[in-house]
């Protein structure tokens, strides 16, 4: 069984699945701050998945990316696998805009995390219903 890593599990709200990947919003709301996660035990780095969860997760990544650009009208997306936190892999996939909190610098330790409000997180729901394809199921939460 499927085993989000604590650290992911305290510093995100989950949004839902695709066919591989448990998709997470970072509960940071400076930045609309996506993070998916294979849903695969006991992997910390791509070439441990087999080639078909490679390509799915990249096909994944690259379908997010393209709707998150769009849906949010992102000057840039930042798209990142790094672990040195949480070893679990993970891909970052996060909006930026130049007039963000931390532009044009990283986004990680920059500013403090500032939680969403609830009515936020339904904003980001609904707008992520619209645009996300049959083959995505949402998770109440």
């Amino acid at each position: 069984m499927f085993a989000l890593d604590p650290r992911l599990q305290q510093d995100t709200l989950p949004i839902g699945d695709f066919p591989l990947c448990r998709l997470l919003l970072s509960n940071d709301s400076n930045y609309p701050w996506f993070i998916l996660v294979p849903r695969r035990n006991d992997i910390s780095e791509m070439f441990q998945l087999d080639v078909a969860d490679q390509q799915q997760l990249w096909q994944e990544t690259t379908a997010l990316s393209e709707l998150l650009k769009d849906s949010f009208d992102a000057d840039k997306l930042n798209v990142a696998a790094l672990g040195n936190v949480v070893s679990q892999l993970h891909m970052h996939v996060i909006v930026r805009k130049r007039e963000d909190a931390a532009w044009p610098a990283p986004v990680w330790g920059k500013h403090p995390a500032i939680p969403y409000s609830q009515e936020q997180v339904a904003t980001i729901r609904e707008r992520l219903r619209l645009v996300l394809s049959d083959d995505f199921t949402f998770l109440e939460g």
